[in-house]
Order: structure tokens, then sequence, then C-alpha cells
């Protein structure tokens, strides 16, 4: 059968800003200056822990062209998106190196950088606290002494008074206590890696004008303009419809750009020169220390299983390094109790999972929030579990893999709806890694091939009424443009909305328009583009609002052609009649209204809207966890193949293998490039970024020179992508969520692949030579 013109979902159509950034004609923030422009600098703390004693102004004043300085004591409050425990400038004390301090304005960039280097603050160190586990230690030093009265943003945050812990979120599911005492096999180990950064193209940068009538009007590298306007209003005390929040196309996010930090400090900026535009831009150096970061962990897991290898217990204890404060980190704890089995059914579960502060650089959201760290412990324990098994990893696997029928960690009941099926994704994964012609093969006297396998599952932990809304405005010659505040960092999340409004309007894809600047003004809400939700929400909005607009089609168009609404079809630019497709009216004809060759008009542009709103979500029970705390699980295989050289512990990354199930995939040459891009970004955190702090806190690598990424030529040789399509019956033509998911398997699957190639076991990150030479080491050391 012949393939419909207008068809467009399942089809790889061309990213519709593809032409503008090959050409290098997008202009993003940075990019922008206009006449009378002021520029803003942050002084920034040279202490991880420290009170502030005094702060000496008199020599940055002197510097020709400052306007205003502003410190910590102009605006001594909180604030926060989960919990409100940081202030924009640090006041009283600081709590990490590179924490802001003040703010310099002045008329050049050149100027305010020069002043802020004049500052000169008096500070009196306290004891820093620089890991989680002195952190948690009884009777550390306390990083904020009056934690329990912190105000709090949303319900699911427990900080506990007196201590160094954020938040405590609880997941208590079955008799685990009991059921320990009876497994057959157990197996308990440990994992750790430190905090890193998310290291995007683009670094941080805001614009904030505060114009003669009142309104705010910010211009901001942020994945939430929405949340913007939310914290200017309940901590800044602005009424929201005076703020505005304009993003164009964003260089790259990763999650670091889902936070609100540069935005009050430089609404604070503007404040103080009388609402003149200032521009806050983050050069490198502050884009990874100061800016938030990529949470840190050390984790313990202990599983146990009955005669047959079925899991039946497991115990999971996470301390998650949020740094000096929660931020997001505060959400990454409860994401990570939610998922904590991995993809694997367990009747008994108990986990514990820790926001533990620390003088570290504040976390925030990364790429698969929570997930990548959760998958990395998870997996390599299953595959510890199956060597004491004496079991085929994959066989472990496939035993005890969660299947509709069964229950999540937080007692969600699964259905073939709500998740896709894992057992397919890693069947693909084993033939396209070529699993059976051997998982470690010595191919010369130093060299070794070995393969890793790692499954995975992710929810999408959005706010219970997150939510999302479409404008589709028809022009006179028949097009649309789309409008709505999802935002563009790289994902193609605009070209999926224009190819399911196409789909629904039976319209040539090229006759959609999507407008990629989100402009708060005229844009409808949007909760946040984050959490792989965006195609699900924003898609299913888009599909209302075409819904809308073909129903006021259709109604114009019975009137024009005097027959009912009920006999007529939408498609190929035409309004026709169902039985008698010859019969009927152009699009371009009625788009503005119908006018009859009298003169009189009807009806007039039709302007279809539409929003979509989470569904029966509920908040998590605080002793138990039980609750709904997300829509479905979009799961996966990945498989890494490594050569290993024996002589000097280094590695090459053969193969990356990702086969998902996200539901239908609505752009496959888009969804391939998406979990490209997160393979690689899961390899790099797994074999070269850390952030390396010195006993007093301060990180030694704050420069692109030092921060190690995965650099050209290291990257796989090749990459294997591969889709199960298990439609969702509620996503937008029956898509789940897959932006996060490329990055989540790969440390796990890297990790299992070297230590099978170096037969020992590599439980922290980065895998780095040095760590394989000293955990072989220590091994041999043990076994003497």
């Amino acid at each position: 059968m012949q393939e419909k013109p207008w068809k467009s979902v399942g089809k790889s159509e061309q990213r519709i800003d593809a032409v503008e950034k090959a050409a290098g004609t997008v202009r993003y923030l940075g990019d922008y200056s206009i006449p009378g422009l002021a520029h803003a600098k942050l002084v920034t703390s040279t202490h991880a822990h420290a009170k502030i004693n005094n702060i000496d102004l008199t020599e940055a004043w002197k510097v020709p062209g400052v306007r205003a300085i502003v410190t910590g004591n102009m605006f001594p409050y909180h604030i926060g998106p989960i919990l409100a425990d940081r202030p924009p400038l640090a006041f009283e004390k600081v709590r990490y190196y590179g924490e802001p301090v003040a703010i310099i304005v002045a008329d050049h960039e050149h100027q305010a950088k020069k002043a802020a280097q004049l500052v000169k603050v008096d500070y009196a160190p306290l004891p820093v606290v620089n890991s989680v586990q002195e952190a948690f230690k009884t009777g550390a030093p306390l990083i904020h002494e009056n934690s329990g009265q912190y105000m709090k943003i949303i319900s699911n945050v427990y900080p506990v008074q007196g201590t160094n812990i954020g938040s405590h979120i609880k997941i208590r599911k079955g008799d685990f206590i009991k059921t320990w005492e009876q497994c057959e096999t157990k197996i308990k180990a440990s994992y750790s890696f430190n905090l890193s950064d998310h290291t995007a193209i683009e670094p941080r940068c805001a614009r904030v004008e505060i114009n003669p009538a009142g309104k705010v009007i910010i211009h901001s590298t942020t994945q939430s303009p929405f949340t913007i306007k939310k914290v200017l209003n309940q901590f800044f005390n602005i009424d929201v419809g005076n703020i505005i929040v304009h993003t164009p196309l964003l260089g790259g996010a990763f999650g670091g750009k889902g936070n609100v930090q540069l935005e009050p400090l430089a609404y604070l900026a503007s404040k103080a020169v009388g609402g003149k535009l200032v521009k806050l831009e983050y050069e490198r150096e502050d884009d990874l220390i100061t800016a938030p970061c990529h949470i840190g962990l050390e984790a313990t897991i202990s599983l146990g299983t009955n005669k047959e290898g079925k899991l039946i217990a497991g115990q999971y204890t996470f301390l998650i390094d949020s740094g000096a404060y929660t931020d997001q980190a505060a959400g990454i704890t409860r994401a990570m109790a939610i998922d904590c089995t991995g993809p694997y059914h367990i009747q008994n579960v108990w986990c514990d999972s820790y926001c533990m502060y620390t003088n570290h650089p504040f976390a925030t959201s990364f790429r698969g929030y929570a997930h990548p760290e959760l998958t990395f412990v998870v997996e390599r324990t299953m595959d510890q579990l199956a060597q004491k098994l004496n079991m085929e990893p994959i066989e472990l696997r496939k035993i005890n893999v969660i299947k509709p029928g069964n229950t999540s960690p937080t007692q969600t009941v699964l259905n073939a709806n709500n998740i896709g099926d894992v057992e397919k994704c890693m069947e693909r994964a084993k033939e396209l890694i070529q699993w059976d012609e051997g998982q470690r093969i010595e191919i010369s006297k130093n060299k070794i091939k070995a393969k890793g396998i790692s499954t995975f599952w992710k929810t999408s932990t959005t706010s219970t009424n997150a939510q999302s809304g479409a404008i589709i405005k028809f022009n006179a010659d028949g097009s649309v443009f789309v409008n709505c505040a999802a935002i563009e960092l790289g994902q193609g999340t605009k070209t999926v909305l224009a190819q399911i409004v196409s789909e629904r309007l039976k319209m040539d894809i090229k006759k959609v328009h999507v407008t990629m600047e989100v402009n708060t003004q005229y844009d409808p809400h949007q909760w946040r583009t984050v959490a792989s939700s965006t195609t699900f929400l924003a898609g299913r909005a888009v599909m209302a609002a075409a819904d809308d607009a073909i129903s006021q089609l259709k109604r114009t168009a019975s009137i024009a052609m005097q027959c009912s609404m009920e006999d007529l079809e939408v498609g190929g630019g035409r309004v026709y009649l169902k039985p008698s497709p010859e019969y009927g009216i152009k699009i371009e004809d009625i788009a503005l209204g119908y006018k009859y060759p009298n003169g009189h008009a009807v009806e007039g542009q039709v302007v279809g809207h539409g929003t979509y709103i989470q569904r029966h979500l509920t908040p998590m029970d605080k002793e138990t966890g039980f609750g709904k705390p997300g829509p479905w699980w979009s799961v996966g295989t990945q498989a890494v193949e490594i050569e290993y050289d024996t002589n000097d512990f280094t590695y090459k990354i053969l193969k990356a293998v990702t086969v998902l199930d996200g539901g239908t995939i609505i752009n496959p040459a888009m969804a391939t490039q998406q979990m490209r891009g997160g393979m690689y970004l899961g390899l790099s955190f797994a074999s070269r970024e850390a952030f390396i702090f010195d006993e007093k806190g301060k990180v030694l690598n704050p420069q692109l020179r030092t921060y190690q990424i995965m650099r050209f030529g290291e990257q796989p040789i090749e990459y294997l992508v591969d889709f199960i399509e298990s439609p969702a019956a509620d996503g937008p033509y029956g898509a789940r969520g897959i932006g996060e998911y490329g990055v989540i398997g790969m440390a796990g699957a890297l990790a299992n692949s070297l230590s099978t190639a170096a037969q020992v076991n590599l439980n922290h990150l980065p895998l780095i030579p040095e760590l394989i030479w000293k955990t072989r080491k220590e091994a041999r050391n043990d076994s003497v």
C-alpha cells in the first residue's frame, strides 16, 4: 500500500533546526550584545567552609565603570526548588569552594572582572566535610545548623535537624529482615564515585532587565522558564504576571540548566543599578565549580536469592553527595529510591536513600536523574552475584527481570502499558554485541577482549501535576505555527512536536512551523523540559490542540459546504466529505474564516489550543515509600566490548550497544542520535570524569585542561542502536520518553566488561588505568 504523503510519525524527518545550526547562523544567548548593556561578575569563595567576618569593597569601588556591588547581607534569605536552603549570595558563612559571595556590576566585562579580583573577604575557616562518610558520622561538623527549619517547597523532602542529612527517603516493601535469613545465596558490595560536571558546550548565561513598568524581563539558558517565574514570585515577591522569561536554543544542558541559580543573581544585579539590562555569563571555570554539578555517591547493596537464583531480598543504602545545598539532589535521592531494584522483581525490599550535605559544589539534575548512578551499582552487583552463583550473567537477569503483573519498589502494579519488554531488549543486545562468541577472549599475549552488559529502567518522576500546553495557529496559506514552551536543547523536541502535528492534521511537515524560542508571555505553561517527559506531556498537548483545530476547521467547512460536521474529514490540506472525498474545500480558504461571494464572512482564524496534565500519580508514603510516582517505565539493555592491555591497564572501547523499548519511536534517526550522544556521555562519566578535591575541599581540576572528558578518538569505534517498540496506550502515538536513556547503562556495562577483562571487581568510578592497577594490586595482596 502506498504511504500517505502526510505520514510523519515513524519517519526519520530532518530536524527543523538542522539548516540554521549547520550554517552557523543560530544565535545563542551569550552571542547577544547591545549598547548600554551592563556586565556582572561574581566574587567567589576561596574556602570550602568558613565564616565571613568582613567583605572589604574599597579597592573594587575604585575601578572605573563599576556601578554597583551586591553582597549577601542585601538579600539574606534562602531559596531552593525542593528545600529552601541556599542563599543566592552567601551570607554569614560559605559552604563550598567557588560559592558566590558578591556581584560586581560594571559598564564593561573587563571592569567587572578586575573589580571582582580586588574584593577582599576576611574568612574564619571552619572544619571541612569532604565526603559523605564524614558527613554521616555522629558528631560531624554541621554544614547547616538549622536544616530542620528550612521551608519545604514540596512535601517529599525530609531533612534531619542536627545532622548533615538533607533528606532521607525510605522504601519498605514486604518483610526484608525475615526473608534475608532464608536466602540461600547472599552478596554484599560497596561502590563509590565523586562529583563531576555536565560540561555542556554552552556555559550558563542570564540577562535581566526591570523595565519602567515594573516588568522583569529575563533571558536565560534554562530548561525551566516557568520555574524561574515561580522562584522569583515565591522568594522575591514579584507578581507572576510581571515576570517574562525568554529562552533561545540551548547549546546542551544534560540537566545542568534545569535549576535556578544565575537568574536571581542577575535580578539582584539589575535591581542594584535601577533596573538596567545586566548580563551575567559564566566563564568555563565558573561553569565547572560555581554552577551546580553532578552528584557523587557511596552505595552498599545486599542481594539474596533462593536455590534457583531468584532474587527474594534486596537492601540498598545510598549516600548521595549533594554538596553544600540540596537543590535537585533531594529529588535525585527520591528517584534513586523509587527504582532502587533496577528492572528486577524483588518482593522484599529495604532501601535508605540519604541526601548528604558536604562542603563540595552543590549538585543538581544530570541526564538520567539518579539512574546512571543507580544502574552502575545494581548491575555491578548482578554480575558479582552471577559469578558467586556460577551462573551466566544474562541468564541471571532473565530469571529475575520485572514483568507485567509484578510490582515496583513503591508497589505500583505494572502492566503491558506502563512497562516495556526488558527480555526482548536483552536478547537483541546479546545479538548485537555477539555475546555468545565469548565474554573474555585472549587475542594476544597482552591483549584481552571482554564484554559487559547492563539492563536498566527509569520512570519519569515528575510533579504529580506536571503539565504542558500548546497553541496551533493557522496562517492564510493553510500552514500552521505551533507554540509550546518545551525547550530545544539539542534533543530534537521541536521536530518531534512538528511530526505529531503533521500526523494529526494529515499535513505536509513543511507546512508545520514550530516556534523555537520560548517566551512565557505568549507560550502556554510547560512544567519543565526534563525527566524524559517532554514528548509525552507536550506531545499530548499538541495532539489536543490539533484536535481542537480540526473541530474548528470542520465547523467552518460545514457552514461553507452546507453539510454536517460529522460528514467531514481533514487531510492533505483540505476538508472534504468522507463519502465523496472529491467534494471539499481547501484549508487556506477557511483558515482565517470563510467569506461568501456576497462579502459576508463567518467564523474566523482557526486557533487550536490543548493541554495535558499528569494523571493518577501520588506522593510516596514517608515510612514505606508506597505510591505511584511515575506514569510509565522505559526499559533497555546496553553492552560494551573493550580491548584491554594487561601491560599498562589501558583499554579501547570497541563497541557500544543500546537496545531501548521506548514505545513508538517517532523519529528513528533522531532517536538513534539521542542514544549515541547519551552513550558517549555515559562512557565519558564512567571512564574519565570526576572532580578532584584536596583536603580542604578545593577543586583541583577546575578547567577543561585538567577536568578530563572523553576526547576524540577515545569514543567507541562502533555504536550499535536498535529499538523494541511496545507502544504505551497513553503516550502520543504510543511513545514513551527516551531522552535520557542512552546514558543510563553505560557505566555499568563498561565496569562489567573491564571487571571481566582484568578479573577483579571494579566498583569505583572513574575507571582510569590507575584504578585498575590499584585494584589488581590490592586483590593480589589480599590473596597472599
